[in-house]
This record gives C-alpha cells, structure tokens and sequence, in this order.
C-alpha cells in the first residue's frame, strides 16, 4: 500500500494527500490514487464545464461497496485558497437559507476534492457572475431507461429528440451518464429563466411521448416506466444538478459520464448487444479517447443560442 500521507505541489497549492492506496472500487482494484491522478489528467477538458459552476460532490469514504452521501457546503477545513459562493439555496422555501458552494475552478480544487473520495461532481444549468446565480446557459434533458430497457433504447430516444433541436435550429450534444442512461445538452444565450427551459424541454418529451408511447415516457411515475425510456426534463429547474461531464461514477467499475460523437449513439441505437452493452466507458477509456479526439463537447462552450 502507498504511504498513508504524502505532500504535494499543484499548480503552488500545497496539498496533504492520503490513503492513496486505499481501495475505493473492490470490483476492479481502483485506489483513491488512480482516482486522482484521473481528475488530473482529465482536467483540461473537466474545467471548461465546471467554471463558475456551485459543485456538488457526492462521497465515497470508505468506496462504493459502502455509503455515501450528497455534499453542497464547503466541508470543514476547506483551504482558504479555494473559491466559494454563497447562494440562496435554489430549492429553499426561506430566502435566508443560503449554501456555502465549491467552486471547482483549478487543478488544486478538483484533486483536493478527489482526495476527500468526491467521485461524482453534479453541476447546475447555470452559473454565478458577480456572485449572483445567472439564468441557464443550458438546457439538458436526462434519459432514464427503465429496466429492461438500457443504454440502447436511450439512444433511440436521443436520435428522435436530436432531429426535433435540429428542426428548431439547436445544435444538441449527447454524453453517457456513466451509469444506465445518457443526458443530450443545448447551450443556451441566458435570455430564458429556468421554467421557460423546463417548460420547452416538457412540451418535446410530451410531443415524443405521444408519437412513441410503446418506447418514451415523460411522466415521473416510476411505476409506468418499465420498458421505457423516460425523458427528465426537469433537470432543469434550479434546484436540480446534472452530473458532469467526465465526471467519475460511484458504480461497482469506475465508469465515467462520457461525451459522445452522433455515429457513435447511431451506432449503439442498432445495438443488439445482450450483455456488454455499448457505450460504457471508464478512466482508462476516456483518457484514450481524449488523446484521440479531443473534447467532443468543447464547441458547446462556444455557443449560445434563443430558445425558440
């Protein structure tokens, strides 16, 4: 096993690391020392999606076979030198309530966090300027799959709500959530609030649940859901938090929300796979496919477009 503690230098933070031999997905071996050094090489493309985004982690202390818990404050003994903002809570029904929020904005925040065993990262459709919460630069919509549907069936739902962003002249990008489903994202101009994003994201889930009810469901009813794909167009209300984009995941393996290319979900909506389902990437396979294309979601941070 590594050293209990060791002493680091990034980017002039000085950071105590520890445990990093500790085991934290038994499936595969993964040490909290693999997990960071992850968040390290993926970082280039990681902190374009987090900037001036609240983070909330979700932690995995003792690994995945145990429990874990949602944070959103700044734990105790956070360093001076990391950002914070302090917001209204979005889902208070007292002004005064207020969350104390990381904010992940460099290499030393996002592995001082990997050294707490954050594995997840969850972000919101908005940001803070000035440190005020903006309107949502965003729309996002999460595909559920409900068993026995799986990645497949989000695929053929992310093809179907594809062509309707086209027809409305929205560039869409689709990424796996590391888990059992996906999310697609539209960036948006601001000039929207977040129930003008929920609403619109409602009435496509509602049109394509109409048009394909064997295969898509827009209601919450988790009891209706079996067999079918349901369309969570609620993540954008701004209380709710999406997980981010290359974002780790507290599975038995150490998958990873994956950006995507069109050919590739095309490609995986004809799947007949039984068992190794497609598109199901871990650290390993990110960090190649990084080194290969790049960031696929990187032409999103340059684009701002009206809701229609």
């Amino acid at each position: 096993m590594a050293a209990s503690k060791v002493t680091v230098d990034v980017e002039g933070r000085t950071l105590a690391l520890s445990n990093l031999g500790k085991v934290l997905y038994p499936e595969t071996g993964t040490t909290k020392g693999e997990v960071i050094q992850y968040y390290t090489h993926i970082a280039p493309v990681l902190l374009p999606h987090l900037a001036d985004r609240p983070v909330t982690r979700k932690r995995w202390p003792n690994g995945v076979a145990e429990d874990s818990f949602f944070e959103k404050n700044a734990p105790r003994g956070t360093p001076s030198w990391v950002r914070t903002a302090e917001l209204p809570s979005p889902g208070s029904t007292k002004d005064r309530d207020t969350v104390v929020y990381v904010m992940a904005d460099d290499l030393a925040t996002l592995v001082w966090l990997a050294n707490l065993a954050v594995l997840e990262i969850h972000v919101p459709q908005w940001t803070v300027a000035d440190g005020v919460a903006t309107n949502p630069d965003r729309l996002v919509v999460d595909l559920d799959p409900g068993e026995p549907a799986n990645i497949i069936q989000c695929c053929q739902v992310a093809l179907l709500l594809g062509e309707l962003f086209d027809e409305a002249g929205l560039p869409s990008y689709p990424k796996t959530s590391g888990s059992k489903g996906m999310q697609m994202y539209v960036p948006l101009d601001r000039g929207v609030t977040d129930d003008d994003v929920s609403a619109y994201a409602r009435g496509l889930a509602q049109q394509l649940e109409r048009d394909h009810p064997k295969l898509i469901i827009s209601r919450m009813e988790r009891a209706a859901r079996g067999g079918k794909v349901f369309i969570d167009w609620s993540q954008n209300n701004a209380a709710k938090t999406t997980v981010a984009p290359y974002s780790v995941r507290g599975r038995s393996a150490p998958t990873v929300s994956t950006p995507v290319t069109w050919d590739e979900v095309e490609k995986a909506a004809r799947s007949t796979a039984k068992t190794r389902l497609p598109l199901q990437f871990d650290i390993d396979d990110v960090l190649g496919r990084i080194d290969d294309d790049g960031d696929l979601l990187a032409p999103m941070l340059d684009q701002a477009h009206p809701l229609p």
